[in-house]
């Protein structure tokens, strides 16, 4: 259950709706096709309770992986239903499911995290690099746990916004985590003139 006020998730929803704007028009780019993000809800959840809102732990899913690193380390996390990837997959002309199709998405997560990233950075003055990233197919429980295991603490809270992506009117589902080493999530509140 989230800790924080109205006022503080807002500011939260409005960062989200900020980045998710600037990875649209990176994604429309390098797709030659019209990108619709928004982000209609925002949660600053502890870790276990943000793996809960995600889902069936049991469902497949393709996660995007981006560790980052710089003036906040952490984790991005994008996860796409199998249906969404296979979506993406098609519209970008690769088969579902190949080698191709997993170098697509990697490319589609490398390009919403990093400018998810840059642009809350931009936001509140902190320099975010993404490193490379990371496609896995997995159970949405194995993929979270495994992924984030390494950012685990007592003050570890995820940033967890579910977003709307539509590609050329087609819809597909995304959730999308900045999982912040240590304090990360009031820092960012901090630097939006809402300390905890």
């Amino acid at each position: 259950m989230s800790t924080y006020t109205d006022l503080q998730l807002d500011a939260l929803r409005e960062m989200a709706n900020i980045g998710s704007g600037n990875a649209g028009t990176a994604l429309s780019s390098m797709l030659g096709k019209s990108v619709d993000l928004s982000v209609p809800h925002v949660s600053a959840l502890p870790l276990a309770d943000a793996v809960d809102a995600l889902g069936d732990p049991e469902s497949m899913v393709t996660a995007g992986v981006l560790p980052i690193f710089g003036d906040m380390d952490g984790v991005v996390l994008l996860l796409f239903t199998q249906e969404a990837a296979d979506t993406l997959c098609t519209l970008l002309g690769v088969p579902p499911g190949s080698e191709y199709g997993a170098s697509a998405l990697c490319e589609i997560g490398n390009i919403l995290g990093s400018s998810y990233v840059q642009a809350i950075g931009s936001m509140v003055d902190l320099h975010m690099e993404p490193r490379p990233p990371e496609v896995v197919v997995d159970q949405l429980g194995a993929v979270v746990s495994s992924v984030l295991a390494h950012v685990a603490g007592d003050q570890d809270v995820a940033l967890v916004m579910d977003t709307n992506l539509e590609v050329e009117q087609e819809a597909c589902a995304l959730s999308f985590l900045l999982v912040p080493e240590g304090d990360g999530v009031n820092e960012l509140l901090s630097r939006l003139g809402l300390p905890t």
